[in-house]
C-alpha cells in the first residue's frame, strides 16, 4: 500500500496555519497537522474542511513527544513541513523564557531529527520580522543585517533560523525561512481568523474586541514617536496572501534541483501604517467607533519596521494584494461570526 506524498504543518489549526492549511488544500496538496490546541480550538478543524471542501489529517499532541511525532512519520509519506507550531507572545516571552526556549527550540530539533533520520528535505519555518529588531533604514531587506531581538520570543526565532541554516548547509537540505510582517485579517468566509485566547497580543484583536465592547478602551502604546502621527508604524499584510506565500515557496523548494537550499523571503506589503491609521481604517470600513487611550512606550517596542517584498515578488511571483481597509472588514465579519457562534 502506497502512502501518499504529504505535507506535514505543525501548529495547522493556529491563525496563520489554518489559513495556509487551507491553500495547500485548494492546491491538491496532501496534508498532516500536528497542533497540541494550546492556542486554536479544535472547531477550526471542521471550519478548514468546511472552507476547502477538502478534510486534513489531525494529530492533537505537542511536538516534544518525539514518540508520537515518530509515528506520524510512520504512518505517511511526508516531503516536506511548514513549521507554525511556537508560543508567539512577546511580553509573556519576556515572564516565561524558559518555557518559550523549550516549546519552540525541542519543537524545530525534534523535526529535524526526523528529516534527518528519513532523508526529507523541504522545511519551511514560520519565521519572524522581530529577527531584525530595530533597523537602521527602512523598508527593511533580506540583507538587512540581523539584531538580536529585546524578547525571547524573538530570540527563539533567530535561533531557530540559525539552527535551519547549519542544518540546509551540513545535511544537503533545502530550507526556507520567511519573515512575515504583521499578520492581519480573515478568511473571507469568515469561518477562519485570529482566535482571541486571553489577552491579545497584538493591536487587530484589541482593535476588534474594543468594537464589540468586549473592551472598554485601545491602548495606544506611545504617541511620541518620530512618526507620522507619533504612533509606531507596522507593516500589515492580509493572512491569506500570506498563507499562499507559503504555497509558493513550497512549490519552488520541491521544484527545485539542488540539493542545498537557503531561502529567505520578508513577506509584507512593502508599507508602514500607524496605529492611528489603522484604528482609523477599522471605524472607516466597519462604521463603528474603536475608543482608544495614550499610554507611554512600552519597553522593548519597536518605532517603524515595514518591509521591502521585492525579492519574494521576484522569485516566488508573490505580492500582496488585498488593502488594508479589506482587511480590516473581514475582521469584522470574523467577530461577528465569533459571536453567532458563542450564542
Amino acid at each position: 500500500n502506497k502512502k501518499t506524498m504529504a505535507i506535514l504543518v505543525t501548529g495547522g489549526l493556529g491563525y496563520i496555519g489554518s489559513h495556509t492549511v487551507v491553500e495547500l488544500l485548494k492546491n491538491n496538496f496532501e496534508v498532516v497537522i500536528i497542533d497540541d490546541l494550546s492556542n486554536t480550538e479544535k472547531f477550526i478543524l471542521e471550519n478548514i474542511e468546511e472552507v476547502s471542501g477538502k478534510k486534513p489529517i489531525f494529530y492533537p499532541f505537542d511536538l516534544k513527544r518525539k514518540e508520537l511525532l515518530k509515528q506520524v512519520f510512520d504512518a505517511h509519506q511526508i516531503e516536506g513541513c511548514i513549521h507554525f507550531a511556537a508560543f508567539k507572545a512577546v511580553g509573556e516571552s519576556q515572564v516565561k523564557p524558559i518555557e518559550y526556549y523549550e516549546n519552540n527550540l525541542f519543537s524545530s530539533i525534534n523535526l529535524l531529527q526526523e528529516f534527518r533520520e528519513r532523508n526529507i528535505s523541504n522545511f519551511i519555518f514560520s519565521s519572524s520580522c522581530t529577527v531584525y529588531g530595530q533597523a537602521d533604514k527602512m523598508p527593511i531587506d533580506e540583507e538587512t543585517e540581523l539584531k538580536l531581538p529585546e524578547s525571547s520570543y524573538g530570540k527563539t526565532k533567530q535561533m531557530g533560523e540559525e539552527i535551519l541554516r547549519d542544518f540546509a548547509a551540513a545535511y544537503k537540505k533545502r530550507v526556507t525561512l520567511l519573515r512575515y510582517f504583521n499578520p492581519i485579517g480573515a478568511h473571507p468566509s469568515a469561518k477562519l481568523g485570529e482566535l482571541p485566547i486571553g489577552i491579545p497580543n497584538n493591536l487587530i484583536p484589541f482593535v476588534m474586541q474594543t468594537a464589540a465592547g468586549i473592551r472598554e478602551k485601545l491602548s495606544i502604546w506611545g504617541d511620541d514617536y518620530p512618526t507620522v502621527d507619533g504612533t509606531a508604524v507596522r507593516d500589515y499584510i492580509y493572512v491569506v496572501d500570506l498563507a499562499k506565500a507559503h504555497v509558493k515557496a513550497l512549490q519552488k523548494l520541491i521544484n527545485s534541483t539542488q540539493e542545498k537550499v537557503i531561502d529567505i523571503y520578508n513577506l509584507g506589503t512593502g508599507k508602514g501604517s500607524s496605529v492611528l491609521e489603522v484604528v482609523h481604517a477599522f471605524e472607516k470600513a466597519n462604521d463603528v467607533k474603536v475608543p482608544y487611550e495614550i499610554k507611554d512606550r512600552r519597553a522593548g517596542d519597536t518605532t517603524i519596521a515595514y518591509a521591502n517584498a521585492d525579492k519574494a515578488e521576484k522569485e516566488l511571483g508573490w505580492k500582496s494584494e488585498t488593502s488594508l481597509k479589506e482587511a480590516l472588514r473581514t475582521v469584522w465579519q470574523w467577530q461577528k461570526y465569533l459571536e453567532t457562534r458563542d450564542n
